[in-house]
């Protein structure tokens, strides 16, 4: 019957009206970026085996004013045979729409240009084929490598992805994940230069290079893994550990686009939380204080970014702080909470051409209004 199942619809719609005057897109004089994007979702759930296995449908529709629109199903299915075990499954797919920069970017950096790709472009040259010109004794332009660019579509994946989650002794949680996903049309770059050559001597009187968004003509996948566990010893002390691994495989693709996964394959975090802590002040007990600290660690990874922002972003760690306190009242709760991200203020990139990053210091406070009378 009908009461029997959950019914889930939604909708969103985006208007984008940048102006950049020409600084970063191609607004320049008279021209006006308008874009527009649409998206709405269908989902029905319904639980069996006495309501141990709920099984959840959606369906979504995705379209911006550029392209098609497209259809991404999804399924999962999540089965607790009692309050200690979860387990997941899901069938995913899903869309990503270009971004205004894929579509609109124009903005110089030095001898290159960041292009955005709407209409693609044509009669580019490769980076390795001009060097090699420029090189040879005897330059000869039959040796020059040109390419187009298509324009730029959407990118479109599916994923299939397990979980686990145990509890044991009511006070160890462990959470187990696992994905493999498959990219249709992956957004990335590619680098092509345009050069001004001379028809008598072959003399390159000029050159200048292109970062073109654009799609992966292959099939590009993904996988990782991730696991999480919480201990809680005492309300005045508890731990928690993560790990994830995520790695990208081009799968020996001959395709030249620059993926740009800017992803580390392994990083974890470490940390000791307490909370519902009463502590003495002035002699009184202040109750509801809590306090958090946590290491993380990340690999070293290549970052790729434009041609001058591309390179290896090395391994780094930073510790992180927190205590707060819990304000109950009648009306309202408020949480106050004061922390220092990366207390050590050990210096290190996270993006390679961008700023070595400290510490940094924060106070922020939380009001929850559903407490009210």
């Amino acid at each position: 019957k009908l009461s029997d199942y959950a019914f889930v619809v939604g909708a969103n719609v985006r208007l984008y009206r940048p102006n950049s005057a020409g600084t970063i897109f191609l607004d320049t004089g008279s021209v006006r970026i308008t874009n527009w994007e649409f998206g709405s979702f269908f989902g029905v759930e319904k639980k069996f085996i006495a309501n141990k296995l709920k099984v959840t449908t959606t369906v979504r529709l995705d379209k911006n004013q550029n392209f098609d629109p497209l259809i991404s199903p999804a399924v999962s299915f999540i089965f607790a045979p009692n309050k200690h075990h979860t387990i997941r499954l899901s069938f995913s797919s899903a869309i990503r729409n270009p971004t205004l920069t894929d579509q609109y970017f124009y903005l110089p950096v030095g001898r290159a240009i960041l292009l955005g790709n709407l209409d693609g472009y044509r009669g580019l040259i490769t980076l390795n084929s001009l060097n090699n010109f420029r090189n040879a004794a005897f330059p000869s332009r039959d040796t020059l490598e040109y390419f187009d660019v298509n324009p730029v579509k959407p990118e479109r994946v599916q994923t299939i992805e397990a979980g686990y989650r145990i509890e044991l002794f009511n006070k160890l949680y462990i959470d187990m994940n696992g994905y493999f996903s498959v990219y249709q049309d992956f957004l990335g770059f590619v680098i092509g230069v345009t050069a001004d050559i001379d028809s008598a001597s072959n003399i390159i009187r000029g050159a200048t290079a292109y970062r073109v968004t654009t799609n992966s003509a292959d099939i590009v996948t993904t996988h990782g893994f991730t696991i999480g566990a919480n201990y809680f010893m005492k309300r005045a002390l508890g731990f928690n550990a993560n790990y994830s691994w995520n790695v990208l495989d081009r799968r020996n693709s001959n395709d030249p686009i620059i993926p740009a996964f800017n992803t580390p394959e392994h990083k974890y975090n470490l940390g000791i939380s307490g909370r519902d802590m009463i502590i003495k002040l002035g002699g009184k007990n202040s109750p509801n204080w809590g306090y958090g600290i946590n290491y993380k660690w990340i690999q070293g990874f290549m970052f790729e970014g434009s041609p001058q922002f591309t390179g290896f972003v090395p391994t780094y760690d930073m510790v992180d702080v927190q205590i707060n306190k819990k304000i109950i009242s009648p009306k309202f709760n408020t949480t106050v909470k004061l922390g220092a991200n990366n207390v050590l203020n050990n210096k290190q990139i996270q993006v390679f051409g961008g700023p070595r990053i400290g510490r940094m210091i924060y106070l922020s406070v939380l009001i929850d209004l559903e407490n009210q009378q």
